[in-house]
């Protein structure tokens, strides 16, 4: 069985729905291949900053009216449970992963954008065009292709991508929780070998996900031993999770995280969120980045089939510019803050430096983080 669409998106998570949403809004016909029923819950720190608002906004999302937390304020501790509050510089709010896809995948679908379930095995680039083969024999040929399959996948395997090719530590655990938590408010907390985003969603739920590093993980028996003996040293974490109970049947986790350096176009797939590029949760911004790439990736695409650019090769340049201007220094400071909060000595020096000059505070979040998303006229 073959088809021809001139726009297949290979994921459909946050990156690969808005870029569904965007490109059907301007006429453009869109195939998105998503492995994943909808609604899902994904392990994801599930805070967004408010840069995303007026471009849900142009896309016919009024995000708002789904109420979710509001989020202005930011609490940071490290390991010892040394403690700085600041208010956030643009704020932003707390909504689940399991929502917020639904409520893009309703609206692609309603924008006109064709949705299947599968799994794409392979995707090849022949004579200016794709052809994309899926676990269930259907073949489809595309002129553009979207990479949306998240921080790792089999199909990076397939391209043979470099970071697949580098073993990686880090795991990710999730879960939602009822408790006592403040509203407005994340949380940061650092541990020994990782660190923990703590808010709240909709529904008064608490999300709680950490990242941590397999070598201290793995000297545990399981995820509630490694909580009880390694992350509840810091007194801030042991007081979250005692006041805490568990909504779901156990958490979700996902390991071998890459935050390698990845190629933002490969093999002429245009890289959109954690496809191109992963930012250390403690930024609290991935799911933004996300959101903006997809918009910046869209806007050129758009411009292609209205003939503004005059060749493949001029589309994937301009991509790989502006996906740099807006997001390589945050990837880059990411990075940074994640060496020093690794190392608890240097997390320490980091915090009292912090404590006696709290302005700086806002200046590093700000660094992680972009200026509303606006729309070009």
């Amino acid at each position: 069985m073959k088809q021809t669409n001139a726009i297949v998106i290979v994921g459909g998570g946050l990156a690969g729905l808005t870029a569904a949403i965007h490109l059907t809004k301007a006429g453009l016909d869109v195939l998105l291949i998503e492995k994943n029923e909808y609604p899902k819950h994904k392990v994801c720190g599930e805070y967004i900053s408010n840069e995303v608002i007026p471009y849900f906004n142009w896309l016919g999302i009024d995000i708002l009216k789904y109420k979710p937390m509001i989020i202005d304020k930011l609490q940071f501790s490290t390991a010892n449970g040394s403690l700085i509050n600041c208010e956030l510089p643009l704020g932003g709010f707390g909504i689940s992963r399991y929502l917020l896809d639904a409520i893009l995948y309703k609206k692609a679908i309603a924008n006109g954008c064709k949705i299947i379930q599968d799994t794409v095995e392979s995707c090849t680039f022949l004579e200016n065009e794709f052809t994309i083969t899926t676990s269930k024999n259907t073949i489809f040929k595309s002129e553009i292709v979207l990479g949306a399959f998240g921080k790792r996948a089999n199909i990076d395997v397939n391209l043979n991508r470099d970071f697949i090719q580098k073993k990686s530590n880090w795991l990710a655990v999730k879960a939602h929780y009822s408790g006592d938590f403040p509203d407005d408010l994340v949380g940061l907390h650092n541990f020994n070998g990782g660190y923990c985003g703590v808010s709240k969603v909709e529904n008064n739920s608490i999300n709680i996900c950490y990242l941590a590093d397999y070598n201290t993980f793995k000297k545990y028996k399981n995820i509630q031993d490694y909580q009880d003996k390694n992350i509840m040293l810091n007194p801030h974490l042991k007081k979250i999770f005692l006041n805490s109970t568990l909504l779901f049947e156990k958490p979700l986790t996902i390991s071998q995280i890459s935050f390698e350096k990845k190629k933002i176009v490969d093999n002429h797939i245009l890289m959109i969120g954690d496809t191109a590029g992963l930012i250390h949760p403690l930024c609290g911004n991935g799911m933004a980045m996300a959101i903006h790439s997809a918009k910046i990736a869209s806007e050129l695409i758009i411009d292609f089939y209205k003939s503004k650019t005059t060749s493949r090769s001029f589309l994937e340049k301009e991509y790989k510019k502006s996906w740099n201007t807006n997001f390589k220094q945050r990837l880059k400071m990411g990075r940074f803050l994640a060496t020093i909060l690794q190392k608890q000595k240097l997390a320490n020096v980091l915090l009292r430096i912090l404590i006696v000059f709290p302005f700086l505070l806002p200046i590093i979040i700000k660094s992680t983080h972009g200026k509303p998303i606006l729309i070009q006229k």
